[in-house]
């Protein structure tokens, strides 16, 4: 059977043993949550709730406050102890948050609609920003916003990204074989909501029995499962359009250019759930993964559970444990501290043990970051620029379309951590130019 791919990339140890036979554990909801009001891209929400005040489990507690921005819900039933600022490693320093002490077992505030089915696209639409539904691959951009195109935007197809190519995360493996049923509701309601014929879901090749299962529940032409190249960054949206339609993104675009939406494996599922079950978001799934876990593990877990939960959930840390990192080890932001809470985009928490640090050394033009690129840039050309503040120069050369994969740096036989400088030539061109308005 042909695989499909894209050009690029690389192939690093998958590591997906650890945790890949681990079936999904429900983790308590935590007697302390801490639940940020920017847990979305955008503007984050507006508190609308009061210290000392009695909340439910999928009760609001901020409302959005722009266009691109989206609900919060409690993910417990209890009182608000305090709205505070709580430090969050995604933003380098404190941001607002809603510390809710959990009181008694879930008594559920459910959305306000009845029976799904009849409802209109329109009215869909707004159950799934009611929910708080964002990306729950990591990017956090409002679900609803995202199945909401222009109309000068014609959508043909829905695109699956059920790749979870990141090393040691498996929570969306997991998910395939044992809520598949629900998964593929979730596809056919935004099928409904796109008002498109035709849905692919991409499974990499090392999920062999997830692509089985599915195929052999799907049971309808509209939806259909393709097998990918495992491959290093497969599942980033631009890679996985063209492996599995053949359409190419233009620079600068995205993909409802060339009429397609992608969505993440846990988003349709948390469309499921607010759709048919009325529940907003409250909970995701997440691998809890590395040598440096003593118990690897898939878990559920409540929105605003810490790190330190999950961990001791998962076994603890061995002796040698040295670096934690919130996501996989290729997109992850490393943290130097246990009490951070989770938020809707944190995928997974990996752990590594202690190793030695690579010594950077100069480029030497062997242009292997070239070959591995899966956007076709030239990594050290961008790294060598944004040094020299060159960052016209960079933004030329493609600079903004770089996806922080982290290809570059892993193959880099000089250890240079590309990513990284591209990162604050990013920040610093935008604030110049911000600045310039």
């Amino acid at each position: 059977m042909k695989l499909l791919t894209f050009r690029g990339g690389i192939h690093p140890p998958e590591k997906k043993e650890l945790a890949r036979e681990s079936q999904i554990i429900r983790l308590d909801p935590p007697k302390i949550a801490y639940v940020f009001l920017a847990n979305h891209a955008g503007a984050p929400a507006k508190c609308v709730v009061e210290e000392n005040q009695h909340v439910r489990t999928g009760q609001v507690i901020g409302e959005p406050a722009g266009f691109i921005s989206g609900y919060v819900h409690s993910p417990v039933t209890g009182i608000v102890k305090k709205i505070d600022k709580v430090y969050h490693p995604l933003q380098g320093k404190p941001m607002e948050a809603v510390v809710i002490e959990r009181t008694s077992e879930d008594d559920w505030e459910y959305l306000d609609h009845k029976d799904w089915e009849k409802l209109s696209r329109e009215e869909l639409l707004e159950v799934v920003k009611k929910a708080g539904i964002v990306g729950l691959g990591g990017a956090m951009f409002p679900t609803h916003v995202k199945l909401n195109p222009p109309k000068d935007k014609k959508i043909d197809t829905l695109i699956i990204n059920a790749a979870e190519c990141e090393p040691y995360l498996t929570i969306d493996h997991r998910l395939m074989l044992e809520k598949a049923e629900d998964f593929i509701e979730g596809i056919r309601i935004v099928m409904k909501i796109l008002q498109v014929q035709k849905s692919f879901v991409g499974v990499e090749s090392n999920k062999l029995d997830a692509y089985k299962h599915l195929k052999s529940i799907v049971g309808s032409e509209e939806i259909e499962v393709k097998l990918l190249k495992t491959k290093y960054p497969q599942g980033a949206e631009k890679q996985l359009i063209y492996a599995i339609t053949g359409r190419k993104v233009p620079v600068g675009g995205l993909p409802m250019d060339v009429g397609v939406v992608v969505q993440n494996v846990q988003t349709v599922i948390a469309i499921k759930h607010a759709v048919v079950d009325r529940k907003p978001l409250v909970e995701r799934g997440l691998t809890v993964s590395g040598e440096g876990i003593n118990k690897p593990a898939n878990v559920i877990a409540r929105i605003g559970t810490t790190v330190n939960q999950l961990i001791e959930l998962a076994g603890g840390l061995k002796e040698e444990a040295e670096r934690v990192i919130l996501g996989g080890p290729m997109t992850g932001i490393a943290i130097n501290r246990l009490d951070i809470p989770i938020l809707k985009g944190t995928s997974g928490i990996t752990v590594l043990l202690k190793e030695k640090q690579p010594v950077q050394k100069n480029c030497i033009r062997c242009t292997k970051c070239v070959v591995a690129c899966p956007m076709g840039l030239q990594p050290y050309l961008l790294y060598l620029l944004s040094n020299k503040r060159k960052y016209d120069e960079a933004v030329s050369e493609g600079l903004m379309s770089c996806i922080e994969c982290g290809a570059c740096a892993y193959i880099c036989p000089s250890k240079i951590d590309h990513v990284r400088a591209i990162k604050l030539a990013k920040k610093v061109y935008q604030a110049l130019r911000g600045g310039r308005k």
